[in-house]
């Protein structure tokens, strides 16, 4: 039986959580402020804190601050922090602090007890790789590192998480308003889910779930939007990530314009290898979508997975041509992930009357006028092609598994992304 610590300075919330919690099977422990819950914990070692982030005597983030700062040998509990006042802003504190999740009130009891179950399956991981850690030999463990490049070849993708949450904080290109980014660990089969704080509903990253494609790949399911989700779907994909929540306001940040702070938050997260396997998805024979003379897309069958792209705008853009072989993340990280998005100024005042890029700023987008690039100096002399098979590695992760194919796209967007998509699972995943 886990055990539960609850720590609100409300009694009739404690008392619910009580109730609820117990009927789950788990057993309950109590304190009204974060002093009494240290006092607690001298005592007994719950195996999850759910934590109230205003309390008096000391809150929630003191109590996290104090839990860290005690230098105690033993694993830490993991923590749940939930608030009636939530933001990104506390939700970011609160992570970097060690929560694994944050909660916003009123929540609903499905999304509350996803949340609990979910920290506590985290939590029994980490002792268990702690245990297997413990146990294993210095000499093997020298010599059993993860080799990206040999799994990735195979038919079969081994499934991966990340260690610990993280956090990041930006703006959405499309809303301009403040957004954030948290990650977090899920078990091997779970997929790659989209939530808001609240948690009360998710949405997969998937294409059944696609909603729009204008400037922008959307996912929508039961009432939860998540908008610009290409450029993080194309560095878990590059870095074979099956498994992991992402909470989110709304819109995922457009950070720079490119992949690269994507790429330093899996780093900084650390990826681990899971039990199982997700099949790779074999293209067998060619297919194509095309939408005239001059924009198509084709997928054929290739012994890995590689791009290319061939980009054709008037000047002083013109023509821009690069390939691409995906060798593992380190070549993702260093040929595609800085690649920016970019937009045109004779864009801006039609995309303004579609609600769209009011968070375009000097330092997130490459802009062009009729002339220049305004604003900036490329990182490639084909940056924007190269950032044009970032956007084609992200959407071709909408079906959840690592594609084994040559894609070949000439002047197309996320629209033929998402048809090629959908071909590619019409042809191989019904018939399989």
């Amino acid at each position: 039986m886990a055990t539960v610590l609850v720590v609100d300075d409300e009694p009739e919330i404690r008392a619910s959580l009580r109730g609820i919690l117990a009927e789950e099977g788990l057993e309950v422990l109590e304190a009204e402020d974060g002093r009494a819950a240290l006092d607690t914990m001298r005592r007994t070692r719950p195996d999850l804190v759910i934590v109230d982030v205003w309390m008096p005597e000391m809150d929630g983030l003191e109590f996290l601050r104090a839990l860290h700062d005690a230098g105690d040998p033993s694993p830490l509990p993991a923590v749940v922090m939930i608030s009636g006042h939530g933001n990104i802003e506390t939700a970011v504190r609160a992570t970097k602090l060690g929560a694994v999740d944050f909660v916003e009130k009123p929540f609903s009891l499905e999304g509350f007890l996803s949340t609990v179950h979910r920290a506590l399956q985290r939590q029994q991981e980490r002792q268990t790789r702690a245990e297997l850690a413990a146990s294993v030999p210095a000499s093997e463990k020298a010599s059993s590192g993860s080799d990206f490049s040999q799994t990735f070849q195979a038919p079969r993708s081994v499934q991966r998480t990340i260690e610990r949450s993280v956090v990041h904080t930006g703006t959405g290109l499309h809303s301009g308003m403040k957004t954030g980014l948290i990650l977090q660990p899920l078990p091997p089969g779970a997929g790659i889910l989209f939530s808001n704080l609240s948690a009360e509903s998710t949405v997969p990253a998937h294409l059944d779930w696609v909603d729009s494609t204008g400037y922008a790949t959307t996912l929508h399911r039961h009432g939860l939007t998540v908008r610009t989700v290409e450029h993080l779907l194309a560095t878990l994909h590059a870095y074979g990530i099956t498994n992991l929540f992402v909470k989110v306001q709304g819109e995922v940040p457009i950070l720079d314009g490119s992949a690269a702070g994507f790429c330093r938050l899996l780093e900084q997260a650390g990826v681990v290898e899971q039990e199982g396997w997700v099949e790779d998805i074999v293209i067998s024979a060619p297919i194509e979508v095309r939408r005239d003379a001059h924009e198509w897309i084709r997928i054929e069958p290739f012994e890995g997975f590689a791009v290319s792209y061939v980009l054709e705008y008037p000047a002083p853009v013109g023509r821009q041509v690069y390939h691409y072989l995906h060798r593992g993340p380190d070549a993702f990280r260093d040929e595609i992930a800085p690649a920016r998005t970019f937009g045109f100024v004779r864009d801006l005042k039609q995309m303004a009357a579609m609600g769209l890029a009011s968070g375009g700023r000097l330092d997130n987008c490459i802009l062009i006028d009729d002339e220049k690039i305004v604003n900036t100096t490329l990182r490639f002399p084909e940056e924007l092609a190269r950032h044009k098979i970032l956007d084609i590695i992200g959407d071709m992760y909408l079906l959840g598994r690592p594609i084994r194919g040559k894609i070949t796209a000439h002047r197309t967007g996320h629209s033929e992304n998402i048809a090629l998509l959908r071909e590619i699972r019409r042809r191989f995943l019904t018939q399989a």
